[in-house]
């Protein structure tokens, strides 16, 4: 049958009435019209999800979140200053528009800001100086290498570093169009702040940023004094790579090796200890009390074993708060486990209740599942088609080398699997792809413009080249995660350990994994694009003794 809504009520009376139009026979008509009276549509309802927070809770991880937000973004800004001066300066300057831009356009669209949709807000920030940072690097070089003029070397740097750019931003808002389409609650709102976070980010690096930067390097002033730039020296991290000059390929099989062996830990550690899935995944109720004294875990735990939970799971969070989680149980029940805990500890008062139906666990488990495939695939895609296929196959093994070992270390240290972590885990994949991307476009750069060169030892070159970026952009986006980590309270800290882990051990799989693994490819599936090169310059140039024909 048809429902038509918002029919006025006739004779001036309050409220509204609905008409209910089919192919009904008065009997069926008569039925209908005395269940809706009676109030009992034969229509089952399971309640799938509910959550409870208490204000003050919700308070304290607000001001939480705010003040991690401030601190890292100051952190953040200070450290590019450091490291680049006056265009530091107004990258920073520019960094602080995207937050403004971001604002913005949550505002505008009206978005509930959920806890893990702040914390991609946050962890925007610290992606969002990126660009900027490969953009600096590049001019970096030009200046320095092949003596340009400071406008030079920064249009130069801008042009050079556009591809990186995109490749890495749009990997980036793959995962986070994964997680808005394929999750659901908080995680969702996750990848919508994400999302904006990354377009929001490009407009300040490419728009703003450039149009300040422009202006700066043609003043006078600046030109006299080019050191304030922070574009006129090559760093101290390039100028030790040079004097150094390690062969990272050539030892490649050896750091596969330290990467297998890492898997094998991380595995053993899923399959010894089992995942601790969250309460989302299994199904229950999670409570969390704050008490008038303090309780210890050991206490409370006996407590509820004597009120008749002897299998419920009960721990002590960092503010003093008791958490249990128990399968389904009633109302009455969560009383019962309240005035348990309160008798220990002069009273209890619940500031948290979640209870997740099995069908959202199972929901959650398929999504993050299929959410995880469908991210593995389309990042091969898109990089087999910018690049070639064994590029996407070396960073996606990479990207799930780097989730294996993050979801082993929590394994091991029994931290739960939740939404948040999931939130957290499609982020490492954005994380890591991000890395091997930059370093794969330069690859790509000194290949196809290179002659009698073996493919090892352009990697090679292009892991040195991009490493510097490398460091920049991890240590500023480890500001952000590290005033999560120890200001955004107990609902984001296991989030910002989970990214910072990812963030660690993605830039060491960029250089020291996906690389090598490209290298292992190329001798087997060779990249084509320089023997493409090579016959187009013997069109130009016939006596070119290096074209292969």
């Amino acid at each position: 049958p048809q429902v038509v809504q918002d029919i006025a009520c006739g004779g001036g009376m309050p409220g509204g009435s609905t008409q209910i139009t089919g192919d009904f026979t008065p009997e069926e008509a008569k039925d209908l019209a005395i269940l809706i009276e009676g109030g009992a549509l034969p229509v089952p309802v399971e309640i799938i999800e509910q959550r409870t927070v208490g204000p003050t809770l919700g308070d304290a991880a607000i001001d939480a979140s705010f003040k991690a937000g401030i601190i890292g973004l100051i952190l953040t800004g200070l450290f590019i200053v450091v490291a680049y001066r006056l265009m530091g300066l107004l990258a920073t300057i520019a960094l602080a528009t995207y937050a403004l831009i971001s604002y913005a356009v949550l505002t505008s669209l009206g978005a509930t800001l959920t806890l893990p949709g702040l914390a991609g807000f946050v962890l925007a920030i610290g992606m969002a100086i990126d660009a900027n940072v490969l953009v600096f690097e590049r001019a970096r070089e030009e200046y320095s290498d092949r003596n340009l003029n400071l406008t030079n070397s920064l249009a130069t740097g801008y042009n050079k570093a556009w591809t990186a750019i995109i490749d890495s931003n749009m990997t980036t808002l793959l995962a986070a169009a994964l997680l808005f389409f394929l999750a659901s609650g908080p995680v969702k709102g996750f990848g919508v702040t994400l999302s904006i976070g990354v377009l929001a980010s490009m407009i300040s690096a490419l728009i703003i940023a450039r149009v300040l930067t422009d202006l700066a390097v043609k003043s006078r002033w600046v030109n006299k004094y080019p050191r304030v730039t922070g574009l006129s020296s090559t760093g101290r991290v390039r100028d030790a790579l040079r004097r150094w000059n390690p062969d990272i390929m050539g030892n490649g099989i050896k750091f596969l090796a330290i990467s297998a062996v890492a898997l094998v830990i991380a595995v053993t550690g899923i399959v010894a200890n089992g995942l601790n899935l969250g309460v989302e995944f299994t199904g229950g109720r999670l409570m969390e009390y704050s008490t008038s004294q303090p309780l210890s875990a050991d206490t409370a735990r006996a407590a509820v074993a004597d009120a008749g939970f002897p299998s419920a799971v009960v721990q002590k969070s960092d503010n003093d708060k008791i958490s249990v989680r128990t399968g389904q149980i009633t109302n009455d029940d969560e009383v019962t486990i309240r005035e348990a805990i309160g008798d220990e500890s002069g009273g209890a008062t619940k500031q948290r209740d979640e209870l997740i139906g099995p069908s959202l666990g199972s929901e959650l488990r398929d999504k993050a599942l299929i959410a995880f495939g469908i991210a593995l695939i389309v990042q091969m895609l898109y990089l087999g088609i910018r690049f070639k296929w064994t590029f996407g196959a070396a960073a996606v093994s990479a990207m799930f080398h780097d989730v294996v070992i993050v979801v082993g270390i929590f394994a091991w240290l029994d931290k739960p699997i939740d939404g948040v972590f999931l939130a957290a885990v499609m982020t490492i994949i954005g994380l890591s792809v991000n890395d091997t991307v930059v370093v794969f476009d330069r690859i790509r750069e000194v290949w196809t413009g290179s002659k009698n060169r073996e493919f090892a030892e352009v990697s090679n070159d292009a892991v040195l080249e991009t490493m510097p970026r490398t460091v920049n952009t991890g240590l500023g986006t480890m500001f952000i995660l590290g005033a999560l980590a120890l200001l955004g309270g107990d609902s984001l800290q296991d989030f910002a350990i989970a990214l910072l882990l990812g963030l660690v051990i993605g830039t060491y799989s960029s250089v020291f994994t996906a690389t090598p693994l490209a290298v292992l490819m190329q001798k087997r599936w060779p990249l084509s694009t320089q023997a493409k090169v090579k016959r187009s310059r013997v069109a130009r140039d016939p006596s070119d003794s290096g074209a292969v024909i």
